[in-house]
């Protein structure tokens, strides 16, 4: 993984990308997250932190798109980085992006794959490929929507104007805003307490939350009960039943 660095620190895995100088997205830096996301399903690693310095990403890499329109073929960076967020979505474990300086265009599809976003206070987020003549190609109307609402959504992309931390916290793009000298260390202790959980209960839970999402409520309460169903069972409900009749603190191992 030449342009994305991956550590563990216990439990907590941190996935950087590091492509100098705004980590602009490429069909081979999507690659590199999607084996940093693979590496991450690692049952040993209970919560994922996303981040890249001095910015998250700052877009596509627009002098790739060029190259095909002057040599032809495929373009792949849509297709790779669809594949990378999806592997970030599908962890079963939860994961923060930790946003700093500009996440646009893929940057912000990336960061939407995440279960939830920390935003430094000067940061930037959007989608502006309506500015280059083309919409978002890796989730960006479709996680939008999800996330602030369809008419919200229509003028962020529409537009393609970038949306300050502040207004991205009101309209629910942003989970929390800090300090940029503090986010990441902010987003890693989140991290570390949401790994110290009931790792597979918290996967019941994003399971039931994103597949009843926008389904009939009785669509949704079967998905639950079958999730619910699931988490019964495991060595952390027993232990957390057991620790509640004991008074005492639960010792979550993630099964």
């Amino acid at each position: 993984m030449e342009l994305v660095e991956y550590t563990v620190d216990g439990p907590v895995a941190l996935v950087r990308l590091n492509r100098p100088p705004v980590n602009a997205l490429s069909p081979e830096l999507s690659q590199d997250l999607l084996a940093a996301f693979t590496e991450a399903a690692d049952p040993t690693v209970r919560a994922v932190v996303v981040t890249g310095q001095p910015h998250f990403a700052a877009g596509a890499d627009i002098k790739g798109f060029q190259a095909v329109y002057e040599e032809g073929g495929e373009q792949k960076l849509a297709s790779t980085l669809v594949e990378a967020i999806w592997a970030l979505d599908r962890l079963e474990k939860p994961t923060i992006a930790a946003i700093h300086g500009y996440a646009l265009g893929g940057g912000l599809e990336l960061a939407m794959g995440a279960d939830f976003r920390y935003l430094a206070d000067d940061a930037k987020v959007g989608q502006p490929e309506i500015k280059l003549g083309l919409i978002p190609g890796a989730g960006g109307t479709q996680r939008l929507q999800r996330l602030v609402g369809f008419q919200r959504a229509k003028d962020i992309v529409y537009t393609g104007r970038q949306v300050g931390a502040e207004e991205a916290l009101a309209i629910g793009l942003a989970d929390r805003v800090f300090p940029a000298a503090d986010v990441l260390a902010e987003a890693q202790a989140a991290a570390r307490e949401l790994a110290s959980g009931p790792t597979r209960a918290l996967h019941a839970a994003k399971q039931a939350l994103a597949g009843g999402h926008g389904r009939p409520l009785a669509e949704g309460m079967d998905l639950e009960r079958a999730a619910f169903d699931a988490s019964f069972w495991t060595d952390d409900a027993r232990e957390g039943v057991s620790a509640f009749i004991e008074k005492r603190p639960p010792s979550f191992q993630g099964k």
